[in-house]
């Protein structure tokens, strides 16, 4: 009769369902590789805001880019690399690591809470087996000597004062103490992790209800910290109006230190300062000095000094006779020798509105027919224009760069082109403009300088968590991790716990009847110093215990 066997089934394996896949995917995202690759995958995605201009930054730069390359700035603009900083992926990025490193910052603290609670592990029965052990002889109990509880206890308070964590055991034959120490190489670690989410979260502060803005303020002017008041303005994404302070910064005047030594830097400028008066809200007017990287501090705002150039003070009539513009006229240098670009437009000229483009020179010169500056300083400051008249394109409402003028709908009146020929004006000099169209005066020259107003309450917070962080690796690096037990024996060879019986060499100077402290260093991890320790403890029990065995020899 044939026996029939039964076919076997195949394993099944448990499924998961959405919880445990749950439990799953927090398990890898709150894992340290995982933190690790999302810190360096976000240093990756930072970069494409290094490699095309960024809309918050210079919005006029991504327009131009986007005319310059108009197929390839579309797919770009598609992945938000115009706003890789507030794009959808790098704000995913930013967030899955935050909350894996919150992830595997609180498990960790729990654990290590409880293992501050916990005492040290058992003494182990032979010590003479850990890498690092050794013994010291010591006398008898009787004749007034001390008791191995009492030795026990004095070894404990010594590991005390060196740092040790530490729990005695006075209890059976053979008493003896535990004793651990670098536990704040994991409150290091724990430190340095809490700093990152810190660091993080303090960025995202930063640049959710900071500001950034640019302002020029010529001599004898002032800057009030109003929106309305910037040149240009660059908000954060949780921005709000109401939390500009209103303070205030006047140009009081302007100084440039130019070398006038140096035969290879002849000219140079070698120092900027600004003597500025500032008032803050209910606040008295305080003189200030603005250096280059030396900003001011007001409004929980710093001011920082980046620029400066020369504003020819000029004045335009019309053909009617009526003042169209006064004032300075902002210069934008070219060369070292600020050599600047000068833009005046007065659309309230009548009957044509007016505008005028060209150079201004700080020390005139001519280079071939072609007016130069020859030195920075202004030793023979010089207006050389173009006029033109018509439709300057302001009155429909559309923004226009201040510093270009359009002549495409413009009449030239004055060029090197024309019969008129261009306007070259001196400081104090007026100049009468063709076919009755007005006049032109160079009345005078003042200085300005381009201001930089940067906020961010994320800053303090970022400096702070930055050198928590440093202290808590530093102190997780170079904290090393050890436990060491020390216990106390008899001399004699036939009791058990003895030096036999734990490995201790046979023959150990001991005098007769007496005991013998018996210890044992291990190391958690790397520690290259353990052999250190163990001779520092061994000269500690000797100092303190050697002598008593000699006095009982």
């Amino acid at each position: 009769m044939t026996e029939t066997k039964t076919p076997k089934k195949d394993a099944t394996m448990p499924a998961l369902g959405p919880v445990g896949m749950l439990r799953w995917a927090w398990t890898q995202l709150t894992s340290m590789r995982t933190a690790l690759f999302l810190l360096l995958l976000l240093a990756v995605a930072a970069v494409p805001g290094s490699l095309f201009p960024q809309r918050p930054v210079n919005p006029a730069l991504v327009s131009d880019y986007l005319a310059n390359n108009p197929v390839l700035g579309e797919w770009l603009d598609r992945f938000q690399l115009f706003d890789v900083y507030s794009s959808v992926w790098f704000s995913a990025i930013y967030l899955l690591l935050f909350a894996s490193l919150i992830g595997c910052v609180i498990p960790r603290a729990k654990k290590h809470w409880q293992a501050l609670k916990t005492p040290p592990p058992r003494t182990p029965a032979r010590l003479s087996r850990l890498p690092e052990h050794g013994t010291v002889a010591l006398g008898p109990e009787d004749d007034g000597g001390p008791s191995s509880a009492a030795v026990v206890s004095s070894v404990a308070a010594l590991l005390k004062k060196r740092g040790y964590r530490v729990q005695e055991r006075p209890d059976g034959d053979v008493p003896s103490v535990g004793a651990e120490r670098g536990y704040v190489r994991e409150i290091g670690n724990l430190v340095f992790h809490t700093s990152l989410i810190g660091l993080l979260a303090s960025v995202a502060i930063g640049g959710a209800f900071g500001y950034s803005g640019q302002r020029l303020v010529v001599e004898g002017e002032s800057f009030v910290n109003t929106l309305v008041a910037y040149d240009a303005f660059s908000p954060g994404t949780a921005f709000n109006e109401d939390a500009l302070r209103p303070f205030s910064v006047v140009l009081d005047k302007f100084e440039v230190e130019f070398d006038r030594e140096s035969k290879t830097h002849y000219g140079q400028p070698i120092d900027f300062t600004a003597s500025v008066t500032t008032r803050e809200p209910g606040g008295e007017p305080t003189q200030e000095e603005l250096k280059v990287n030396h900003p001011l501090r007001i409004g929980g705002s710093d001011v920082y000094l980046v620029g400066n150039g020369y504003a020819p003070v000029m004045t335009v009539k019309d053909g009617n006779g009526d003042i169209a513009y006064r004032g300075p006229v902002i210069g934008v240098p070219q060369d070292g020798v600020y050599t600047s670009l000068v833009v005046l437009k007065a659309p309230d000229a009548r009957p044509e509105q007016l505008g005028f483009v060209g150079l201004f020179l700080p020390t005139a010169g001519e280079s071939n027919g072609i007016g130069i500056s020859l030195d920075p300083a202004p030793a023979l400051p010089q207006l050389q224009l173009n006029s033109y008249y018509g439709d300057l394109g302001l009155d429909g409402g559309d923004p226009q760069n201040v510093y270009v003028l359009d002549t495409d709908e413009l009449t030239e009146l004055n060029s090197r082109n024309l019969d008129a020929g261009g306007l070259v004006l001196n400081a104090g000099q007026t100049l009468q403009l063709p076919d009755g169209r007005g006049s032109i005066s160079f009345d005078g020259l003042k200085r300005y300088v381009a201001l930089d107003i940067h906020h961010d309450p994320g800053k303090v917070p970022v400096a702070t968590f930055a050198a928590l962080a440093l202290l808590g690796l530093g102190v997780s690096l170079f904290t090393p991790r050890r436990r060491l037990w020390v216990k106390v024996v008899p001399a004699g060879p036939s009791v058990p716990g003895t030096p036999a019986d734990s490995g201790v060499a046979a023959g150990t100077d001991a005098p007769r009847g007496g005991r013998i402290i018996e210890y044992g260093l291990l190391a958690r991890g790397e520690d290259p110093r353990v052999s250190v320790e163990a001779k520092e403890i061994q000269k500690i029990l000797e100092r303190e215990w050697s002598g008593y065995d000699r006095a009982k020899v």
